[in-house]
């Protein structure tokens, strides 16, 4: 069945960014990817998203449906047919939508949990905390917007971190049977982030030590993206080698 393109609004858009040792990013990876670094170090995170007026292109915005949903990334690299392309390898997404957990991987690329979410809102704070059902993944952030990025060692300034960003606008997902990943690439002309100012952040992701050893995933900053118009296009998928 072929994937339609859905449009969309990012209504609220929280990433919160790690700073990651190589080595530890490279095992979490499936072959063909690799670690993207920023000044020697990989590049990890949270997305935590609300999109409004989803919908495939084309039905009218009337029609769209509102939900919010995370994602755990890694900026990431590999050989393309024209050099190297850069990316975000998603090795889980959740969604308080049963219906996004249900058409994911089936209608649109990328399957998720279903998780709660609670969320408190204000032009000055936000918090996005969230448990998936399946007991595996909690999170709990709260930012509030700043004029600056400021205490980041990936980035200079907001600019630096924008560009990063907005080049690795595809996303490919791990899928339940591991011989491929899903792809989908976010496409927008009203590209803007705002700094933000993490005030806390606990992640049962990052907070493993399994996974990341201690030193090894050190949160680094934070940016906002609202209401933006978006248009998200499936990729073909990538084998995993």
């Amino acid at each position: 069945m072929r994937q339609p393109r859905l449009s969309s609004v990012v209504e609220r858009r929280l990433l919160v960014n790690y700073r990651v040792d190589p080595d530890t990013a490279a095992r979490l990876l499936p072959p063909p990817l690799r670690p993207q670094l920023v000044h020697g170090h990989a590049v990890a995170g949270i997305c935590l998203l609300r999109l409004g007026s989803v919908r495939p292109v084309r039905v009218p915005r009337a029609l769209g449906l509102r939900s919010e949903n995370a994602a755990h990334r890694i900026a990431v690299e590999w050989d393309g047919p024209d050099g190297v392309e850069t990316g975000v390898y998603i090795p889980r997404r959740d969604t308080a939508s049963r219906l996004n957990v249900w058409a994911g991987g089936r209608i649109f690329p990328g399957q998720h949990g279903h998780a709660g979410f609670e969320v408190q809102e204000t032009p000055g704070r936000i918090r996005v905390a969230f448990a998936t059902a399946d007991g595996d993944t909690r999170v709990d952030v709260t930012v509030e917007p700043s004029r600056e990025l400021r205490g980041s060692e990936l980035f200079a300034d907001l600019a630096e971190a924008s560009r990063f960003f907005r080049a690795g606008a595809k996303g490919y997902s791990a899928t339940r049977s591991g011989r491929h990943l899903d792809g989908m690439e976010l496409h927008t002309d009203a590209w803007h982030v705002e700094a933000g100012r993490v005030r806390s952040a606990a992640s049962s992701f990052f907070d493993d030590p399994d996974r990341f050893p201690p030193g090894t995933a050190t949160l680094d900053c934070a940016l906002i993206m609202r209401d933006v118009p978006a248009d998200w296009r499936p990729l073909p998928a990538m084998a995993v080698r």
